[in-house]
């Protein structure tokens, strides 16, 4: 899955695609890359953001959802908003990823209920604003999976079939580094209910930190053969699916990984 924020304030290329016509040009090269589905997002979810207005979000991502779908991409919408998952499934995009797994809208589950396309459901605990201050947990390994099996219980009450849903831990969302590596490491147990799993960890703060040099993290764009290296041992776990910012170095680490089972 390959991400593009049409945002001003991403973490980590913010303001690069707020343009559409740029940003509609780096999806289609994304899918080019080996992109199996674009992730198009208006809002960001960085640690620290403020949100924007549901008007502002649609203006943001509807013209290029709807481009890419015509160009023949498969396109996932980012929101947290059912008015913005309305519109855009409308346009072709053929997922729903909400962070919030339907706790920041409470329309969101049930217009989910009403159209056929996946959803992912994310664990989450709160706004972007306030989620550092949410990362305590007894066992996150436990507490992750618990709450994650609540979103997965609300979902299927409001009659969403359990086969369109995916999860996704949450990694960095009120998570700290090492909670985002116990995470990683005992993801068996996260797989264990045999749902899809998607994994976003590209780029983000706790690779930054593992890669530090005199306590200074590494930049962004310095991250992405972590991130690859990640989605390789994903990808040896049977994981569903990888949410990252540069497609190619993590298509060409699944192949590797396919090539390897092969040779087995």
């Amino acid at each position: 899955m390959g991400v593009l924020n049409v945002t001003p304030d991403s973490f980590s290329d913010g303001g690069r695609w707020l343009n559409s016509g740029t940003a509609i040009a780096h999806g289609m090269e994304m899918h080019s890359q080996g992109a199996d589905i674009v992730d198009v997002g208006g809002e960001s979810t960085r640690p620290g953001a403020e949100r924007v207005s549901a008007s502002d979000e649609l203006r943001r991502v509807q013209p290029v959802v709807a481009a890419l779908v015509a160009a023949g991409v498969p396109v996932s919408i980012d929101t947290m908003r059912a008015e913005v998952a309305e519109a855009c499934v409308s346009a072709g995009a053929c997922m729903v990823n909400d962070v919030s797994s339907g706790l920041a809208d409470p329309q969101m589950l049930p217009y989910l209920s009403t159209v056929a396309v996946p959803v992912v459901l994310m664990h989450w605990r709160g706004q972007s604003s306030q989620m550092d201050t949410l990362a305590t947990y007894a066992d996150v390994v436990q507490d992750v999976v618990a709450e994650l099996h609540a979103r997965v219980q609300a979902a299927t009450a409001c009659g969403i079939a359990s086969e369109r849903i995916v999860l996704d831990p949450g990694l960095g969302f009120a998570k700290t580094p090492a909670h985002n590596w116990q995470l990683l490491q005992y993801l068996d147990v996260l797989l264990e209910p045999r749902f899809p799993v998607l994994i976003g960890a590209s780029r983000k703060r706790f690779l930054g930190e593992l890669l530090a040099v005199g306590g200074e993290p590494r930049s962004m764009n310095g991250r992405d053969d972590a991130t690859s290296a990640i989605t390789a041992l994903m990808a040896a776990q049977d994981v569903w699916g990888v949410r990252v910012h540069e497609p190619r170095s993590s298509r060409d680490a699944v192949e590797v990984v396919t090539a390897m089972r092969g040779i087995r």
